[in-house]
């Protein structure tokens, strides 16, 4: 059985990094674009880096060109957007595809640790999702990443513990993370 620590990720300047380089932290993994609705959660997860970030917890930033082309700049331009817009000290890494044959092997085991979002809050985030999924390219299949921004959360053993959807803001979650630190 995989662990998390066994894989190996490549930062925004394509250097390989290991993820055992990250053991006894919390970690969110998240897939992230800088032209979606999304992006401006961008400031609430640099809300929580800023807190946690000393005491054990790192945001592992993934750029995603995969959902509408809302990610459509180099790794560098995405950096730029995301220091000068949300002042996000947390580092981007790679860009990656979260779904399909080319999907990261990180992904892939994060998606089998925990297959299925959890059920939007609110009937404004159920129709969001609601339109989401009608969306191009947006698989059905048990498992797979719908849209940007679905965020992933590993506690200090290296186990996947919670799986947030799009529409799960930080600060819905924040407290799940301080339990964790």
């Amino acid at each position: 059985m995989a662990s998390i620590y066994d894989f190996k990720i490549k930062n925004r300047k394509g250097e390989e990094v290991s993820l055992s380089d990250y053991k006894g932290k919390v970690l969110l993994i998240v897939n992230t674009a800088t032209g979606c609705g999304f992006t401006p959660q961008y400031e609430g997860i640099e809300k929580i880096y800023e807190e946690l970030h000393d005491k054990g917890f790192e945001v592992l930033d993934f750029p995603c060109n995969q959902f509408g082309h809302q990610a459509p700049g180099d790794n560098d331009e995405i950096h730029e957007f995301c220091t000068a817009k949300y002042k996000t000290q947390f580092d981007q890494l790679d860009k990656v595809e979260v779904n399909g044959d080319e999907a990261s092997p990180l992904w892939v085991y994060l998606k089998e640790e925990i297959s299925e979002d959890p059920e939007p809050k609110g009937m404004k985030n159920k129709l969001a999702m609601k339109a989401i999924s009608k969306m191009p390219g947006v698989s059905k299949e048990k498992g797979f990443i719908k849209w940007n921004f679905t965020k992933f959360v590993v506690d200090r053993d290296g186990k996947v513990v919670y799986r947030f959807g799009p529409t799960d803001v930080p600060a819905d979650f924040a407290d799940k993370i301080k339990e964790l630190i």
